[in-house]
């Protein structure tokens, strides 16, 4: 049987109140898929009631900790559960930010720019979808400057809010100015399968993005962005025949918030197909 290598490293919680499947079964899906662990992501909380119709509230924090901690000691020896974090960025959450991330150790923060739920798009969106999508860029590449993240999520999920607005070639220079930021800041991006099963039906980022980022020299993080068990893993084959198609050398994962790599032919090697695989559309 191949050695398990790689890290689920972007799944969810019920608290976050569109997530089902406690996280013990995250990890049952985990270890049939063979990987050597989960590291759960759920949705941080935010101050002043923000977007608590799809996070957890602050009070639940705690809950949350220790809702993972008892994990990891369920399947200690089986897979390897981690504690990390999905924290939103937008200008003026960075005090809230830093002071969440710690209160207790985390083996991987991923940054995220929402841009779809209702608080942000309140404070932002004027009318003008090509002028979102340029904001979300610069936001993206601010969430990377500030340090605060180790990975950033689903980083083209702007395409998603309207399709019909989405033009590569018109907005690839913002794209390419927001990448060359976040090369310089040594912060990953992720490649989320989820993108699949959105409306624009690729990965986040799909292949365009991903050869930019590839040119920088920026590491890829695998996510699933799992919100029910049957995910978890979900497209890591078909996402990691794409990274090796477009040149990428290795994938990498976070643990004590410090980077790992794991070469993509040991990667593909050391997944096993689950029995039965239900992929449904999630929200992220």
């Amino acid at each position: 049987m191949p050695t398990p290598l790689l890290y689920e490293s972007h799944c969810h919680t019920p608290l976050c109140k569109h997530a089902i499947g406690s996280p013990s079964e995250y990890a049952a899906v985990a270890e049939q898929r063979g990987l050597k662990g989960l590291i759960v992501t759920c949705h941080a909380p935010l101050p002043d009631g923000l977007g608590i119709d799809h996070r957890m509230a602050p009070e639940e924090y705690d809950e949350y900790v220790e809702l993972v901690a008892r994990t990891r000691e369920e399947f200690a020896g089986r897979v390897d559960v981690r504690l990390g974090l999905e924290s939103d960025y937008f200008p003026g959450i960075e005090a809230w930010a830093e002071e969440l991330h710690a209160r207790v150790p985390l083996h991987h923060v991923l940054g995220s720019v929402h841009m779809q739920v209702g608080h942000y798009k309140a404070r932002y969106f004027t009318g003008d979808f090509f002028a979102y999508q340029q904001l979300y860029f610069e936001h993206l590449a601010e969430s990377a400057e500030t340090r605060l993240f180790d990975t950033l999520a689903h980083p083209d999920l702007v395409k998603n809010e309207a399709p019909h607005a989405w033009r590569f070639s018109r907005i690839q220079p913002h794209i390419e100015r927001a990448l060359d930021r976040i090369a310089a800041t040594g912060v990953a991006m992720e490649l989320n399968t989820s993108g699949l099963h959105k409306a624009v039906p690729e990965m986040n980022p799909g292949p365009p993005t991903l050869a930019l980022i590839r040119e920088r020299g920026i590491p890829i993080v695998l996510g699933a962005d799992a919100h029910r068990p049957a995910r978890v893993a979900g497209h890591y084959e078909q996402a990691l025949r794409l990274l090796d198609e477009l040149g990428f050398e290795n994938v990498s994962y976070f643990l004590d918030r410090r980077r790992s790599e794991v070469p993509i032919a040991a990667a593909l090697a050391s997944l096993r197909e689950l029995p039965v695989a239900v992929a449904q559309p999630v929200r992220s």
